[in-house]
């Protein structure tokens, strides 16, 4: 076994797969996705973006959603694969953390162990879900990566129509961001969790009281329409302001169900993509972006691979806009 392949077999199930797509020519003003990425090395020099799949519908199964988001990573890359370069860009694939039935727990640490290893490689992480169980994992890694002991005031900037607050005893899709303020309280360490787009008639009175207890920033999602530039853009400064360091996720049930309907939950009014891809956008230039995930992804549900084909518009605008 070979350093690279050794160093991976540590934190993914599955290695990286050869990607294929269209091809027009082979020079750099030709370049796809699928001509620029390679095998993930962490001793190699360089930053750029690492993918990552998480493979998991166990955290939706829990929740008493609809399963079929384990197939997103290779519904994602499939839908990467193909889109054009305007420049090249330093693109590598880790591989996949693939969750088994109860293995939910053990499967975001290893989650957690892949994305510490990219972010310490000097890489972005971006991690394909998979439920949104998968933030707890790319939490983890987050936490434990020594950019996190350099920065230690974290921002969470999650795009979703849910709070996923919920106190369960049992972690679920609907638990990660309560699993990660008790982890942050119980250390003693600073973080901030702001929603954009949250839909009141998705989320209980429990869960809006529990956001308030908890200090959580959000708006809701007719606040965040196309005539609403100047207060999603406060609400993004804000939070970018008051952190060193953010991890952004995105659940793809914050965009409309016309847009998005390969997902659990489709929403019925949801968040325009311009002002999705306008907070992408300011998110990746900051200079304080650590880790992107996007979750719920479920190619069995989706219509002409419209979620797969969005989702991948808006990792490829990231990738392309990326500031370290």
């Amino acid at each position: 076994m070979s350093a690279v392949d050794s160093a991976r077999s540590a934190f993914v199930d599955i290695p990286p797969a050869p990607w294929a797509g269209r091809i027009d020519g082979s020079t750099p003003d030709h370049l796809r996705w699928h001509q620029a990425i390679r095998e993930f090395d962490p001793g190699r020099a360089g930053n750029g973006c690492a993918l990552i799949g998480f493979a998991s519908d166990e955290g939706v199964r829990r929740n008493q959603g609809r399963p079929g988001a384990a197939a997103g990573p290779d519904a994602l890359r499939a839908a990467l694969a193909s889109l054009a370069l305007a420049t090249p860009v330093p693109l590598e694939d880790a591989g996949t953390v693939a969750v088994t039935d109860a293995d939910l727990e053990a499967g975001q640490v290893r989650l957690g162990r892949a994305v510490t290893v990219a972010m310490d490689a000097g890489r972005l992480p971006m991690v394909l879900g998979g439920g949104h169980e998968v933030a707890y994992g790319t939490y983890l890694g987050v936490a434990g990566s020594a950019r996190r002991r350099d920065r230690p005031r974290l921002g969470i900037l999650n795009l979703d129509a849910h709070f996923d607050l919920r106190a369960d005893p049992i972690p679920s899709s609907g638990t990660p961001f309560r699993q990660i303020l008790d982890a942050e309280r119980a250390a003693g360490t600073d973080c901030r969790y702001a929603v954009l787009g949250i839909s009141q008639p998705a989320n209980t009175a429990a869960l809006f009281d529990a956001a308030h207890r908890l200090d959580v920033r959000y708006l809701l999602d007719e606040q965040c329409g196309t005539l609403d530039y100047a207060i999603v853009d406060a609400f993004v400064a804000e939070l970018l302001d008051a952190v060193d360091l953010l991890y952004l996720t995105i659940d793809l049930d914050v965009l409309p169900a016309a847009v998005a309907p390969g997902v659990s939950a489709p929403a019925a009014y949801g968040v325009p993509l311009e002002i999705v891809q306008r907070v992408c956008d300011r998110v990746s230039a900051s200079g304080s972006l650590a880790a992107v995930d996007v979750a719920e992804l479920n190619p069995a549900l989706d219509v002409d691979s419209r979620t797969a084909r969005t989702a991948a518009r808006l990792l490829h605008r990231i990738a392309t806009r990326y500031i370290c």
